[in-house]
């Protein structure tokens, strides 16, 4: 049995139960499979993580409480 066929099977019997403890119990199982599944990343993404590090670093960033503030003023000079 081909990976493709045992897809489609489970696609299969998933879409006929109705037992919704039984569906909730899959579900935690695929959610645990996708926590262990790695995120990979485009070489522009790794740089675009490693700049955002440098500018937090280089304290080049604003608090979301200061950006608040900040949007609260501009909203207030409309």
């Amino acid at each position: 049995m081909t990976i493709l066929e045992l897809k489609n099977i489970l696609i299969h019997w998933i879409s006929v139960i109705n037992d919704i403890r039984f569906l909730k119990a899959i579900k935690t199982i695929l959610d645990e499979k996708a926590e262990d599944t790695v995120l990979v990343l485009t070489e522009e993404q790794k740089q675009d993580i490693i700049q955002s590090r440098k500018e937090i670093k280089d304290g080049l960033f604003i608090s979301n409480e200061e950006l608040d503030k900040e949007i609260q003023a501009w909203l207030k000079a409309e």
